[in-house]
């Protein structure tokens, strides 16, 4: 198979979707692989290191896509390159398809097989590809939500750990996940005064194994979510359902009862966000204010730490990429059960029914087109 990837334009976006480790574990295998000139550079990656590794490098990204039969990204598309694809081309990157209707409407009408990061998932309910940037998200969350707090950013002028005879700062995790528990992490690490709300009972007891008395837990219901929001200094939105819309927990209305220059952290931002004011910000303008609380919603936080990410990014979307490249999509769909999970359109379908639920598309099991 052709392979390509490309540079990611997403503004402040330095992760890429091939390492170097990852076109000679292609190119052994007998794949031709094509890269666009300066891809890695971000993340320090040279292209002398990918012609070693055996790749072509291409100086632009039409180029690579006319050359590939598989493109593999971090990021979704961008309008700007919606019209480099071509029928048939298997696109495989994170998708979030869930919070666009644009990007989901340019694939199906362009006819390609798009395999979606985020929704590749086993058996046991666990999302592999996901899980990586998950974990970054969750610490990078508290580490930015400190920063902004402080007072030169417009926050409450807040130190998490405090000192002694000064209260500690109080963090409230929306969501008791993958994302979350790394939120905790690092707050009950900085020393703040932590709580953690989620549905799932079995989720909290874990969490409550796990910290103890460092954190308190609450079952996330709207009594209890009004209760944080009013108490906290830094909030972080981490709920997540995997492929569709995230649950709007925070409404406009709720800025109102929180303190003057508290700080909302939204991981959830790339599946449309866990509060009504949520809208993607960048690396370049983080943050908006909005009834004096602080916003960020930064849509690829994980680029902010691009070596660390690319490597624990590639290092689990490579087996299912071998997986395609060795046996074909369909194929390598037939055989494994999370990677056809990670189909969301193909050739014109939509094929992943939480998408088309939050579009109002017609969903096709992606059995009945691989008949």
């Amino acid at each position: 198979m052709k392979i390509g990837t490309v540079k990611e334009i997403k503004t402040r976006e330095c992760r890429v979707g091939l390492t170097p480790q990852c076109v000679k574990a292609y190119t052994t295998r007998g794949h031709q692989l094509f890269v666009q000139t300066g891809s890695g550079l971000g993340t320090g990656f040279t292209d002398e290191q990918y012609t070693a590794a055996g790749a072509t490098i291409l100086p632009t990204a039409k180029e690579v896509f006319d050359a590939c039969d598989m493109i593999v990204k971090v990021k979704e598309p961008l309008p700007e390159e919606y019209d480099l694809f071509h029928p048939g081309q298997i696109l495989y990157t994170y998708l979030h398809l869930a919070a666009s209707k644009e990007l989901t409407d340019a694939l199906l009408e362009r006819k390609i097989k798009a395999v979606a990061y985020e929704t590749i998932e086993t058996a046991d309910g666990s999302l592999p590809c996901l899980k990586p940037m998950s974990e970054i998200a969750g610490r990078l969350s508290i580490q930015e939500g400190a920063k902004y707090l402080e007072k030169t950013y417009g926050g409450r002028g807040i130190l998490l750990g405090g000192v002694p005879g000064v209260a500690r700062g109080k963090v409230a995790i929306l969501g008791g996940g993958i994302a979350g528990t790394n939120a905790c992490k690092m707050a009950v690490g900085l020393g703040a005064d932590v709580t953690v709300l989620d549905i799932n009972p079995d989720r909290m007891v874990y969490l409550d194994d796990i910290f103890s008395t460092h954190i308190t837990t609450l079952y996330s219901n709207d009594h209890n979510i009004e209760h944080v929001l009013k108490e906290s200094d830094l909030v972080i939105g981490a709920v997540l359902i995997p492929g569709a819309k995230a649950p709007k927990l925070i409404k406009k209305q709720h800025l109102k009862m929180m303190k003057p220059g508290s700080v909302f952290v939204d991981i959830a931002v790339d599946q449309g966000g866990s509060a009504e004011t949520t809208r993607p910000t960048t690396h370049d303008e983080p943050i908006y204010v909005i009834d004096d609380v602080v916003h960020y919603c930064v849509a690829n936080m994980p680029g902010a730490v691009a070596l660390s990410s690319t490597i624990a990014l590639t290092s689990v979307t490579l087996p299912y990429g071998l997986k395609i490249a060795e046996q074909g999509l369909e194929s390598a769909c037939r055989q494994s059960q999370p990677l056809a999970k990670g189909v969301n359109v193909y050739l014109g379908k939509c094929v992943y029914e939480p998408v088309a639920q939050d579009h109002g598309l017609k969903y096709t099991p992606l059995g009945e087109v691989l008949e």
